[in-house]
């Protein structure tokens, strides 16, 4: 295995788009790897392609998921309304397992590629209360990706990065900008227009725009 190869899962937002850069700026060959789920739009998928190529992917891939066959979350059934106020417990924004099947395509990719490092942009600070952005749930993916694959058994374990899960968003913003990500690139908006341009008004939408606040930084979302 090289040490020096990563797989990072990019989906085209903000905290990806800073998490590629981390691991770039650590000195890792890296595999991007972009996820169709369903999502309501692809726009994201369309900024992943500028990142990666930007801040010097190895290698973009996009692969299909479909998440959004199975419905439950307002981000893959467009029966379901995207909430514009935060909402108490898991959201309906939260997409089931979406994390799990993502790191779960980033690990077979790693080994394919043959990559000991998997870097993933979730956050515990932040985040909208989603199960699969907390610490305990890396680390267990990070316990089971060494029992599950065949580096694992033979003694070379992957290591799961979660460099932002820590940080707030107006932290994340900043190291982001010191590492030269361009935001206006990036697309968080959970229901962005064709575009890619922000609706504003979602809760994904008001966690970016205080970042920047917090940050000191002016915002270079495209909005509707």
């Amino acid at each position: 295995m090289t040490e020096s190869r990563a797989v990072v899962l990019l989906s085209g937002g903000l905290d990806s788009a800073t998490t590629l850069a981390i691991a770039r700026n650590e000195g890792y060959l890296c595999y991007a790897l972009s996820v169709f789920y369903g999502q309501r739009h692809d726009a994201e998928l369309d900024a992943a392609d500028k990142i990666a190529s930007a801040l010097g992917a190895h290698e973009h891939r996009v692969v299909g998921a479909d998440l959004g066959s199975l419905g439950g979350s307002a981000l893959t059934d467009p029966e379901i309304a995207v909430p514009e106020q935060r909402t108490e417990g898991i959201p309906v924004t939260y997409v089931p397992a979406r994390n799990t099947v993502l790191l779960a395509l980033a690990l077979a990719w790693s080994e394919v590629v043959h990559a000991s490092h998997i870097f993933v942009g979730v956050n515990a600070v932040d985040y909208s209360g989603y199960p699969d952005c907390r610490p305990a749930f890396i680390d267990a993916f990070e316990q089971l990706a060494a029992v599950a694959t065949r580096a694992g058994v033979e003694g070379m374990p992957l290591r799961i990065h979660a460099p932002l899960i820590d940080m707030t968003k107006g932290q994340i913003i900043k190291t982001g900008t010191q590492l030269g990500v361009d935001y206006a690139q990036t697309v968080s908006c959970y229901q962005a227009d064709s575009h890619g341009r922000a609706c504003g008004r979602c809760e994904s939408c008001a966690l970016r725009r205080n970042g920047f606040s917090d940050a000191g930084l002016p915002d270079p979302t495209r909005y509707q």
